[in-house]
């Protein structure tokens, strides 16, 4: 008998709300929904054993926002700063609407119970990050409210915490395989339970999708494991578009070794960047920002700093990098504010920060793209059409607040306002929206011919040397520096590694807690999603925020827009526009010039 057509659907459940990705986005989401509609049923679908080990957990500097009654910062001057660090690529109405709603979200978290640090004086603490500055790029700004150097932990703690006090079940160890659609509109997911190795339908009025990044296809990153584009994959099967995902955050700091993220915050504490002779470079690059300049630059000077010959080895990783300096912060601050991410160092590298230079080299960390959304958090097709029921949020999403590059705290900042944003939408859309009928008959049958090719496959490939090779070509080709040859060979490598994924056998054929049949799922996705960056890398012929062309440096008129990309066949990308929104520009309001395409100096 067929493999695939033993596999079948297992059970159907049907909440009101299904939620994929259960970090600080999707759970202020569902937060939201049961404040603004008690009695809500959600269901939270994560791939992880427990919420508690979503990504969010792991942000570290802060979240960036501003008191409308803040004598010195203004919310002008922090729209500023994302406009100018993305590149003059964000979305203006987005931008607005994020950094507006900004200090709302901070004083919604504190009264649901997140321990904010504070001043002497009883304030909510902030401290310094890279792009953000007072008077229109004039002077640093201290904008970051933090939890020590765990912030994300706190958002995770507290959205957690509210998600279970309104009754959200919980589908743990568990990963959506399938989009289900009826007439055009999304009903809901498969999903593929772990634990007892059997697919579930989730039928709901509405789904949202919050899976996160992406980052695992390459070598240094900073991303978990489970971080491999698996909801990204799942819509491009659905035959959606997504957009920007060859803008790629390299974090400057990553930790030499295992990529884990030596915060930003670090730098906004005093820490200085040191090449080999232990000269404090980022005065050359950008003489008013220095050493807080937005990450995109930052990587990109640590890298030529590399390439020119002033970087160092570390002897037991073998890997080029700079120095950190945190000699000079005094011990306080190293005991109260910066422990865990100082304590890094000492567990994964042997350096004390208080005595050692700290090796760092940048890391692949954040997807300033994703799904598109329009301003409510609604995806839609490449016609800029809405997909009724289906939703997006956080780093899963492109609204897009963040463009080409992503400055430091803003996404903690996109995932608790816009999570709020798709909250209230989805509250009001269910309100007058049928649950739907039965199943489609169809339902799930692209992830039982896919999970059939993986049990029936037979061949001698190896996937850990297709990983790897997939991470060795994605960081070398597809990284902080591009250029056409690279690009190029990087796709034609693509095509032979998934031809090759095709090719590997797997030892177990059970469905009940095989890693390795999850291992050989999330391949696929990270091909898949790789492909789509090459592509769009390549077809960007100009150099903005977070992608650089060495053969294109300078930023271009022709790419003033979004680019969007369907695969329904492997390498095969057909590419899309969407105008970028300049209406606040538009406005001519009150310092509308600062909002039109402007030089991006530091």
């Amino acid at each position: 008998m067929n493999v695939a057509k033993k596999l079948k659907i297992d059970t159907v459940l049907r909440p009101e709300v299904l939620v994929i990705g259960a970090g600080g986005a999707g759970l202020r989401c569902a937060a939201q929904i049961c404040e603004c509609r008690p009695g809500t049923s959600i269901i939270a679908v994560t791939k992880v054993y427990s919420p508690q080990k979503s990504h969010t957990s792991a942000a570290q500097g802060g979240m960036a926002a501003v008191d409308s009654k803040d004598p010195v910062d203004k919310i002008v001057y922090h729209m500023f700063d994302t406009w100018k660090g993305s590149d003059c690529s964000a979305d203006q109405n987005i931008i607005k609407k994020v950094c507006e709603s900004g200090w709302e979200q901070i004083v919604w978290l504190e009264r649901h119970g997140m321990h904010f640090s504070r001043t002497e004086e009883g304030r909510i603490a902030k401290r310094p990050f890279g792009g953000h500055m007072l008077n229109f790029g004039r002077v640093k700004a201290f904008r970051a409210c933090y939890e020590a150097d765990r912030t994300g932990k706190g958002i995770m703690d507290t959205v957690w915490g509210e998600s279970l006090k309104h009754g959200v079940v919980f589908l743990n160890q568990s990963v959506a395989t399938e989009l289900i659609f009826k007439n055009g509109r999304c009903i809901g997911a498969v999903v593929f339970v772990e634990q007892s190795g059997k697919f579930v339908a989730v039928l709901a009025k509405a789904t949202i999708m919050a899976t996160g990044g992406k980052a695992r296809m390459y070598q240094v990153t900073s991303n978990c494991r489970q971080n491999t584009g698996d909801g990204l994959a799942m819509i491009l099967q659905a035959g959606l578009p997504v957009m920007d995902l060859d803008a790629v955050q390299f974090h400057p700091t990553g930790i030499v070794g295992p990529g884990i993220l030596a915060s930003e915050a670090l730098r906004g504490e005093g820490g200085i960047l040191r090449n080999e002779d232990g000269e404090r470079f980022m005065e050359r690059y950008a003489p008013t920002a220095k050493d807080l300049a937005p990450r995109d630059l930052v990587s990109r000077c640590i890298m030529t700093e590399i390439r020119e010959g002033r970087g160092c080895v570390h002897p037991d990783h073998k890997l080029p990098h700079v120095w950190l300096d945190l000699r000079h912060i005094p011990e306080h601050i190293h005991k109260t504010r910066i422990q865990e991410v100082s304590g890094f160092f000492r567990r994964f590298v042997g350096t004390d920060p208080q005595k050692e230079l700290c090796p760092v080299t940048p890391t692949a960390h954040y997807q300033m793209g994703g799904a598109p959304t329009n301003e409510f958090g609604e995806v839609q097709d490449d016609a800029r059409q809405i997909v009724p029921g289906l939703y997006a949020c956080g780093e899963f999403a492109a609204a897009s607040l963040h463009g080409y590059n992503r400055l430091g705290t803003n996404s903690l900042l996109e995932l608790i306002t816009m999570g709020k944003v798709v909250g209230d939408s989805v509250a009001a859309y269910i309100e007058d929206t049928k649950d739907p009928s039965a199943i489609p008959e169809d339902a799930g049958g692209r992830v039982f011919a896919q999970f059939a090719a993986y049990l029936e496959a037979q061949g001698k490939e190896c996937y850990a040397e297709i990983r790897d090779a997939l991470r060795v070509v994605m960081m070398e080709k597809v990284g902080v520096f591009r250029n056409e040859k690279g690009l190029t060979e990087a796709i034609e490598e693509l095509k032979e590694l998934k031809d090759r994924a095709g090719r590997m056998k797997l030892s177990s054929k059970s469905l009940v807690m095989n890693q390795e049949l999850m291992q050989f799922w999330e391949l696929d996705n990270l091909l898949d999603i790789s492909m789509v960056i090459a592509r769009c890398a390549l077809a960007r012929k100009e150099s903005r925020g977070a992608h650089y062309r060495e053969d294109y440096p300078e930023r271009s008129p022709e790419f003033q827009h979004h680019t969007l990309a369907c695969m329904t066949e492997y390498g095969k990308v057909e590419l899309g526009k969407r105008p970028i929104d300049m209406s606040i520009y538009k406005a001519k309001g009150k310092h509308h010039k600062k909002f039109g395409i402007i030089e991006r100096k530091y």
